[in-house]
């Protein structure tokens, strides 16, 4: 089967070509809509005008039937006078000489026992049988308004009716028909000069509006150009930011901004990689020297104790590995499960209840007011818990206090050792993956420096907060976790049996 072609576009590619043919098409609707009405304005007026020339040519008609003269054939208007009695028309412009409709006047004569009319305006209609005379073929079979007037024979004179061939008892009518010709005229000359004006002012708009864009998306091709030099060799390069402050300085801004994100997501990520390598290489080389010197001596080798390092060293970098998953899962914002209404207070007892804690070397306490509901994964919420009690426990001198309380709409949970504590310069530092404060310290005391780390992540991953407060208690450290508290009742009770899976401490 052949395939299917692709279909045209029907829309320009280039900004310009579109934001010109915008702004042409604007332009030819508002011109469009100003040329009907300068349209239907122009021929209103000029009839306004036909009808106030109309009315004097009717005025001067009546006035020569009533000085006895007959009006020649020449007049601005059709106009033609008929009298009662009368066959013929009294008087006819030209144009109307064409036109025998059967009774030799045009228009009707008025109605000998008829209303009287001293001036009127009415509807005529001319005949469609017609001679090719001069103007005719542009009356013929059309209706017309007339203005129209009535003079009584009676008023003339006998001397004057006998002159122009009418009876003392007629009654004379005067048409004036209004002929649209003139307004049309002015209409068709006005419409040609629009429309000639009208398509050089879209040419004219199109081309400002092609040029002003490519003008205005210069900065933004030049945006486009730096920014595709941007590579993995040259991570620091960045966009100029003109100084105009408008919308293309915002977007190289927001450009530079991403750019700097990137770069230091980037340079964050390399440094995870080694951290994570020389983490790894610590255990591995603990691993392989202990089997090397076994296998090498095997006669002299104490292959308990051996062992045991290598089930240590191996459950290290197990701890490692699963750490090292959680933090990719939680950079890739994936949930572990469904959400869950979980009670904080309960799931922070059970594990001050169920910490392996050595006979006398310290105690653990909780202290609760009540259930303490939040919304969130279980598993990670008892990860966070025992990655700060983990935490706590390695630097604790004689006791951690864990509390959970209520406060402005969430719930706090803070854990408080009585060890060294942290100073202030490194309260936030503490929280970076594989950060040791005490670098002197050997690994396997002083854990891999990313509880912490998994711990505030989680914090943000529930849509709380960790932080390190410092106040003016005794020398010791206290870690503070809000979450948003939940309104439903727990799904179930907090887990019986506690992840034994530890992270270590940071400080």
């Amino acid at each position: 089967m052949n395939a299917p072609e692709p279909r045209r576009r029907r829309w320009p590619r280039s900004v310009r070509a579109r934001a010109a043919l915008a702004a042409t098409s604007a332009a030819a609707v508002v011109l469009v809509g100003i040329g009907w009405w300068l349209h239907r304005d122009v021929y209103r007026q000029s009839m306004d005008t036909t009808e106030v020339q109309a009315q004097e040519q009717l005025w001067s008609l009546v006035g020569q039937l009533h000085e006895g003269v007959a009006p020649g054939d020449r007049s601005a208007l059709p106009y033609e006078i008929v009298a009662t009695g009368r066959r013929s028309a009294v008087a006819r412009s030209s144009v109307l000489d064409g036109f025998d409709s059967g009774t030799r006047h045009v228009l009707p004569a008025p109605p000998t026992s008829g209303r009287f009319e001293a001036w009127n305006i009415r509807t005529v209609r001319i005949p469609a049988r017609h001679e090719n005379t001069y103007g005719s073929a542009e009356l013929a079979g059309r209706t017309f308004r007339a203005m129209t007037a009535d003079v009584r024979a009676s008023e003339l004179g006998h001397t004057k009716a006998a002159e122009l061939g009418i009876a003392d008892d007629a009654t004379l009518r005067v048409y004036v028909v209004l002929t649209p010709h003139a307004a049309e005229a002015v209409v068709t000359t006005a419409d040609g000069l629009l429309l000639r004006a009208g398509i050089a002012g879209l040419v004219l708009i199109a081309a400002v509006a092609y040029t002003a864009t490519r003008l205005a998306l210069r900065p933004v091709e030049a945006i486009r150009a730096r920014t595709a030099s941007v590579t993995a060799t040259e991570p620091r390069e960045r966009v100029d930011v003109p100084d105009t402050g408008d919308e293309i300085a915002a977007l190289a801004t927001t450009i530079n901004a991403t750019l700097q994100r990137l770069d230091d997501a980037a340079a964050q990520q390399r440094r995870f990689v080694a951290d994570a390598a020389h983490e790894l290489r610590s255990p591995l080389t603990t691993l392989l020297a202990s089997l090397e010197v076994a296998l090498a001596y095997p006669e002299r080798t104490d292959w308990p104790a051996a062992t045991a390092t290598a089930v240590r060293q191996t459950r290290r970098l197990q701890a490692l590995a699963e750490d090292l998953l959680l933090l990719a899962r939680l950079d890739a914002r994936a949930p572990a499960s469904g959400p869950a209404t979980v009670d904080l207070a309960a799931l922070a007892s059970r594990l001050t209840d169920q910490y392996p804690l050595a006979e006398g070397q310290l105690t653990l306490t909780c202290d609760s007011t009540g259930p303490a509901l939040v919304q969130g994964d279980r598993s990670e919420l008892e990860r966070l818990l025992r990655n700060l009690v983990d935490n706590a426990v390695r630097h604790a001198a004689s006791r951690v206090l864990i509390t959970v309380h209520h406060e402005g709409g969430g719930v706090v949970t803070e854990v408080y050792d009585d060890g060294p504590g942290v100073p202030a310069e490194d309260a936030e530092r503490i929280f970076e993956r594989f950060t040791r404060l005490d670098d002197a310290r050997s690994r396997d005391a002083g854990g891999s420096g990313l509880g912490l780390a998994i711990a505030r992540d989680l914090a943000h991953c529930h849509h709380g907060t960790l932080t390190l407060t410092l106040t003016g208690r005794p020398p010791g450290a206290s870690f503070v976790l809000r979450l948003p508290q939940a309104s439903l009742p727990p799904s179930s009770g907090a887990t019986n049996s506690l992840d034994n899976s530890s992270t270590g401490g940071e400080r």
